[in-house]
């Protein structure tokens, strides 16, 4: 099948967990992304299953309740979370968990977070795979104000993590250029267990355009991962809150468009094993 593309749950949001399902359906997507969120299906091991059977598509990963609109999610104990989003994702079988860096708030999560992560990876064999952010920022009439709101840091190159989610709408917010996004895209190499496809522009902003519509290096980044042969999965995460139904639709099958044609480019830019030629198979 090549390299999987799915929707992120929170690309069809206020729309459910069921409607996630039959719009990948509708357009041919090859799984979903669940965000955990207060509705009950995202949170629900045997229902995501029944629809996961119903409609014929994976959870490809499960999206734990870290970010500031989830605090309340399953708790206050971020470490909770983190578990049972990794045990949901075992029970639906799920290859990833997506968690967010601690906020700098949390100074007894962030602590050992690298360390603690690492220890969970190598005794559970769940990749969890921490996602890239950036610094909030405000607009004064006087000038741009930055705060780091997370520990240990937003930037995974940073930090020794084994697995990362690349966000390419939070390389743009970070005020990483085209070059810049794509360098870390590089750089991350075998570290690079999923991505979130979405697109930005260089502004405050985090926007989640349909990609291929902002300033990021979507295109190339699908180029790359194609071209060697990428064991993840690409997950449209793209912003539809404010659109029509139809115009949500349509973003969001423009976007898988976009995934298949540009990791089709880089597929066929795959070099095969100096032992081995394409007519060997």
């Amino acid at each position: 099948m090549g390299i999987p593309v799915g929707l992120s749950t929170s690309s069809v949001y206020p729309g459910g967990v069921t409607r996630t399902f039959e719009l990948a359906k509708e357009l041919g997507y090859d799984g979903v992304e669940v965000m955990v969120l207060r509705e009950p299906d995202s949170q629900d091991e045997r229902r995501l299953r029944e629809l996961s059977d119903e409609y014929g598509l994976p959870v490809l990963a499960i999206h734990a309740p870290t970010l500031l609109l989830t605090q309340g999610v399953w708790g206050n104990d971020p470490w909770d979370k983190i578990d049972r989003a990794t045990e949901l994702a075992h029970d639906v079988g799920a290859g990833v968990v997506v968690l967010h860096p601690p906020f700098r708030w949390q100074r007894s999560y962030a602590e050992h977070f690298v360390g603690a992560i690492a220890e969970r990876e190598r005794l559970d064999g769940m990749r969890l795979a921490v996602e890239n952010m950036f610094p909030w920022r405000a607009a004064t009439k006087r000038r741009e104000r930055e705060m780091q709101a997370y520990l240990p840091g937003w930037d995974p190159l940073e930090h020794d993590y084994r697995s990362v989610t690349l966000d390419l709408s939070h390389t743009a917010t970070a005020g990483l250029d085209h070059d810049a996004a794509l360098a870390m895209a590089d750089e991350l190499g075998p570290r690079l267990a999923h991505l979130h496809l979405a697109d930005g522009t260089s502004n405050f902003k985090d926007e989640h355009m349909v990609p291929g519509r902002g300033d990021q290096p979507c295109a190339e980044v699908l180029h790359m991962l194609g071209s060697q042969g990428f064991a993840g999965s690409v997950v449209v995460e793209i912003n539809t809150r404010k659109m029509s139904e139809v115009g949500r639709r349509a973003a969001v099958a423009d976007s898988l468009s976009f995934a298949r044609e540009h990791l089709a480019i880089g597929e066929r830019q795959h070099t095969y094993p100096s032992t081995q030629t394409p007519e060997d198979g």
